[in-house]
């Protein structure tokens, strides 16, 4: 009785584990991302909204991992501005939640409060998370506008112009 060849068992075993893999799609995790331009739209969303109320602001924009993709200073805003908008668009990512929403917390909660030590959290509002297909893609942060109330207002005026995010919570 003969034997079959080893290389017939190799091609064998191999094309079984071909087979029966799970596809490669299923072991990587899906995800929507935050475009430059998408970004941009965000921006200059936010700047022209303010801009009909006659205000004049910073915003930044933060991707997933909270690298700085969109930045836009209306020529009038102060510079300590532009590093307010970049926090609280950190906060908002990094805490997954409206910065308006968390001052007003801190100031209810004293174990909320807590989170102002934080040196990278800005508890001012005017930060939201960004959120596509119930995902956080990054984060939005506007100041310069005259208060938290109208940084937020902006912030979520701007979302308007990116119809592929998720619609912000109240």
């Amino acid at each position: 009785m003969t034997r079959p060849p080893a290389a017939l068992f190799t091609a064998l075993f191999t094309t079984l584990l071909t087979v029966t893999a799970p596809p490669a799609s299923a072991q990587l995790r899906q995800q929507p991302d935050l475009t430059l331009a998408a970004a941009n739209r965000l921006a200059t969303g936010a700047i022209e909204a303010c801009r009909r109320q006659g205000r004049d602001i910073v915003v930044a924009v933060l991707d997933r991992g909270g690298n700085l993709v969109a930045l836009q200073r209306a020529d009038t805003v102060g510079p300590h501005n532009i590093e307010a908008a970049r926090r609280k668009a950190y906060t908002a990512l990094s805490t997954r939640s409206s910065t308006l929403d968390l001052a007003r917390k801190a100031g209810a909660d004293p174990d909320a409060r807590n989170l102002a030590t934080l040196p990278e959290l800005l508890l001012l509002g005017g930060g939201l998370p960004l959120r596509a297909q119930s995902q956080t893609v990054g984060a939005i942060g506007v100041a310069g506008g005259g208060g938290a109330v109208n940084d937020d207002a902006c912030a979520r005026a701007a979302m308007a112009a990116v119809p592929e995010l998720d619609r912000p919570f109240d």
